[in-house]
């Protein structure tokens, strides 16, 4: 019995590596690429994949290739309908607050303003003033910039933003206060909100921006992967930040 139950462990682990095989942008994967992706034989990933197809995981189209079924998505859109936005975003607005003694926000776009969906102030005397409902201008301060970018604002500046996951802001939206703001991505890295911490001017010392700056794309790759999102261009990202530190 234990031995059975051994079996059937490792045939959910082996289906679930075909599932995790495919990334973003793959049109289909051949029999060919699975086996390259998952060190698995052929013969394992037919006999896998005809049960993926019966609950509707995997869709096999004419010329042989695989792509993913419409179960995965409407499990992806359960999760998503599980959980209140707040009861994720909130935890993680106190952390970066506590960890850089400024204000932490959760910004979305709607239409030609940003709002501020969730807020936790600074635990500091002096700090920028932003209430949770608030409308601020898309086109000043670097949550907005994020917004714009990956709402897919055309220039070098926006292109930096996508390139680095970070955008940064120093006297934009008020000559006293400045900015550090990261994405937030759900499923199929559709574009969710903006994390972002500001505060005054003064404070925003470069080795301040690069330590807030780190603490926001930590936070915001877990928040991306906890959507359904893909955290992998965060994670390369500050590997790169590290490796050129």
């Amino acid at each position: 019995m234990a031995a059975m139950k051994t079996s059937g462990v490792a045939a959910v682990e082996r289906a679930l590596a075909i599932l995790d095989a495919f990334r973003e942008g793959d049109d289909g994967l051949t029999l060919a690429e699975i086996a390259e992706r998952t060190r698995m034989y052929k013969s394992t990933i037919l006999r896998l994949c005809a049960s993926l197809e019966k609950y509707g995981y995997l869709w096999r189209v004419p010329d042989g290739r695989y792509r993913l079924g419409p179960t995965p998505m409407r499990l992806g859109s359960l999760y998503q309908r599980g959980f209140p936005l707040a009861d994720r975003v909130v935890p993680v607005l106190r952390r970066l607050a506590k960890y850089s003694g400024e204000s932490a926000s959760f910004y979305i776009r709607h239409g030609a303003v940003r709002v501020c969906l969730h807020r936790v102030d600074s635990p500091a005397p002096i700090r920028d003033h932003v209430r949770e409902g608030d409308h601020l201008p898309l086109d000043r301060g670097a949550a907005g910039r994020v917004l714009l970018a990956f709402g897919g604002a055309r220039g070098s500046l926006f292109a930096a933003v996508r390139r680095d996951l970070i955008a940064a802001s120093f006297g934009e939206r008020n000559p006293e206060t400045a900015a550090v703001a990261c994405p937030v991505f759900g499923v199929e890295q559709e574009l969710v909100g903006v994390l972002s911490l500001s505060g005054p001017l003064y404070r925003f010392r470069p080795e301040a921006v690069r330590r807030m700056s780190a603490a926001l794309m930590r936070e915001a790759a877990d928040l991306t992967a906890a959507l359904g999102g893909d955290r992998r261009p965060f994670d390369k990202r500050m590997a790169t930040r590290v490796t050129s530190a």
